[in-house]
This record gives C-alpha cells, sequence and structure tokens, in this order.
C-alpha cells in the first residue's frame, strides 16, 4: 500500500487543499506534498492526526479497499425468498449484500402479511414505501408510512414491519449491517 496515495484519495474526497489539511494537522503544506508524493514517511503521531482530521480510522486506512468489479445487478443476479405463513416475498437486490456495508431488499406485503420481529441492533434502516401502506413498529410506537413515504430509524429497539392496507404493499428497504 502507497501511504502517501491512500492520504491524497481521503483528503480529496474531504474537499481540502493540501495547505487546509496542513493547517488541521500543524504541518505545512510541503510536508503535506512530500507525504503525498511518498517520499516522506509520517510519524506514526503524525498518521493519527492526518487520519482524524481525514475522518478515518487505522483499520479503516489499512483495510484493503473492497474490489466491487460489478456495478449494475440485473434480476438475474437476484435472489427471491416467499414465505406463505408470514404473507411475505423478500428479493436481495445485490447478491452476498450481507457481507457489504448496506443491504437493500425489495419486500412485497401480501393481505395481513408480516415479516420478521428483529432484535435491537446497530443497524440504521431506510424503508421508501412502493405501494400501499406498512406499519413501522419500532419498541413500543408504532408509525404508519404510505406509498411515497420514506422511513429511517436506527434499530437499537426491537421492531418489525407489516402490512397496513387491504391489498399488496411493497417496500425497498436498505440496512446498514445484515440482519435480515
Amino acid at each position: 500500500m502507497e501511504i502517501g496515495s491512500r492520504i491524497k484519495s481521503l483528503r480529496l474526497k474531504k474537499g481540502l487543499t493540501q495547505e487546509e489539511l496542513g493547517e488541521r494537522t500543524d504541518l505545512t503544506k510541503g510536508h503535506i506534498s512530500q507525504l503525498e508524493r511518498n517520499l516522506n514517511s509520517p510519524s506514526i503521531e503524525t498518521l493519527f492526526a492526518l487520519l482524524e482530521v481525514l475522518g478515518t480510522t487505522p483499520k479503516d486506512f489499512f483495510d484493503e479497499p473492497k474490489k466491487n468489479v460489478q456495478v449494475v445487478y440485473s434480476t438475474d443476479n437476484q435472489t427471491i425468498y416467499s414465505d406463505d405463513e408470514m404473507k411475505y416475498s423478500i428479493r436481495w437486490l445485490v447478491p452476498r449484500s450481507n457481507e457489504n456495508d448496506m443491504e437493500p431488499v425489495h419486500i412485497t406485503f401480501h393481505a395481513q402479511g408480516e415479516f420478521k420481529k428483529f432484535e435491537p441492533s446497530l443497524a440504521e434502516t431506510f424503508i421508501y414505501v412502493l405501494k400501499g401502506k406498512v406499519a413501522v413498529i419500532i419498541g413500543n410506537t408504532q408509525h404508519i408510512a404510505s406509498k411515497g413515504d420514506a422511513v429511517y430509524y436506527d434499530a437499537s429497539e426491537h421492531h418489525c414491519l407489516s402490512n397496513a392496507s387491504n391489498g399488496t404493499s411493497e417496500i425497498l428497504l436498505v440496512a446498514t449491517e445484515s440482519y435480515l
């Protein structure tokens, strides 16, 4: 790994100039330039200061980036599971998405359909209602979302999803950690 190019990449993603990064870390613009061109190596203290300003951890900085070659996933790549007893079907939109930071799924609820109850977790969840109406129960509070509504919550309490209409309801759900 080239530490300098990684620092430069993170700096550019943050929209910082070399001068701005230098000011925030008490380094000169010239020193930042030398680090980015691998002409100089940062001390541990300097590296930690840079990583803090760049908003990353040492682990994330040194982990190899994921090689995600495929960008578009057709329906041939997707997996569908139906639960006749609970009256729902789920389509995993990205294969092996449970290994990624986000897991997008399309859920169809039939009349009186209900998805499983979830234990509290560190996940954050985004839902977009494509059709019908769904009930989102978080802890002891029920929220109703209709077609076109967006729902966003952290999953730190018990939660579940169910159909709140007499017909079919559909949602797009994206969770930040695998819990489906």
